[in-house]
């Protein structure tokens, strides 16, 4: 529901695993609905991905969907998925491993010729196979599930085990999960880069603290710390630039650019006519591996 201070998603208490894996999905599925052209992303397999509850998710949208955390996280998803599956198509990589795939469609929207690892908990892993099975959909190419918990379980030692090839490079993206994490799990993961071949590449989102939020970031926050509490997830790594470049470089990784929602895409797509704007709340941080 919609409130003067918080917004709520009725459908988010179903009791399914990652209930924000649901709400990222959910936003992806109504930008083409909700907002206009130009759109940051044509995620045409969202909506059939979430079968019955696309219609409820996409209506609660369109009778709300100017409110800021709704139209927020409309321009957080889109604008990170458009800015990683250019990087996927711009570094030929024939290895994309998603970490904290959630519900992620790109293997069954991309043109195929990449192998795609998506890595997840297990849970939610078995809820995202049973929904694509009642939707009917396939993958255009080869994807591997890696069932995994990052707090207690190591991710590079299970992707080995899925068939990750460490003699060639391969792309990563960690999108929407370093906030989930504390600072040992955040370390511990990205300590395992180092069995990638040189010229692997990261795409991290991260969540800027206070300090460094514009005042639209700030109002996201308010909402959205509380929604992801309320579903049992909630934020507990903030990082600045600087912090973030240091933690990487400690892994081997150097920073080749890192950008906010505004530089994530074209220019062009901020030309608007509906409430999808950028805000200064999270990052993007593209590095590649070197020794």
């Amino acid at each position: 529901m919609v409130t003067g201070k918080v917004c709520t998603f009725p459908f988010m208490d179903i009791g399914k695993p990652s209930r924000t894996a649901l709400a990222t999905a959910a936003a992806r599925a109504a930008h083409l609905v909700v907002d206009h052209s130009p759109h940051l992303l044509r995620d045409t397999v969202a909506a059939p991905l979430l079968g019955g509850l696309a219609e409820e998710i996409i209506g609660y949208h369109r009778a709300h969907g100017d409110h800021l955390l709704l139209a927020g996280t409309r321009a957080l998803t889109t604008a990170r998925a458009h800015y990683t599956e250019r990087r996927v198509a711009e570094s030929g990589a024939s290895q994309y491993v998603i970490l904290g795939a959630g519900l992620d469609t790109f293997a069954y929207r991309c043109d195929g010729g990449v192998r795609v690892f998506e890595v997840d908990h297990p849970a939610t892993q078995e809820w995202k196979r049973t929904l694509l099975a009642a939707a009917g959909l396939s993958p255009r190419g080869e994807v591997v599930h890696v069932p995994v918990d990052f707090e207690a379980d190591d991710p590079w030692r299970a992707l080995a085990a899925a068939g990750l090839d460490p003699h060639r490079p391969a792309l990563v993206s960690w999108l929407g999960v370093s906030v989930y994490l504390t600072s040992e799990a955040i370390g511990a993961t990205l300590a395992g880069l180092a069995a990638l071949a040189e010229g692997s590449e990261l795409v991290m989102e991260y969540l800027l603290p206070p300090a460094l939020r514009d005042a639209a970031g700030d109002a996201y926050a308010a909402h959205a710390a509380q929604a992801v509490a309320e579903r049992g997830e909630p934020y507990l790594t903030f990082l600045t630039p600087g912090e973030t470049e240091r933690l990487l470089a400690g892994h081997g990784l150097t920073v080749v650019e890192d950008v906010g929602l505004r530089d994530a895409v074209p220019a062009a797509c901020w030309q608007r006519d509906d409430a999808l704007r950028p805000f200064e709340f999270a990052r993007l941080v593209r590095a590649t591996l070197r020794r």
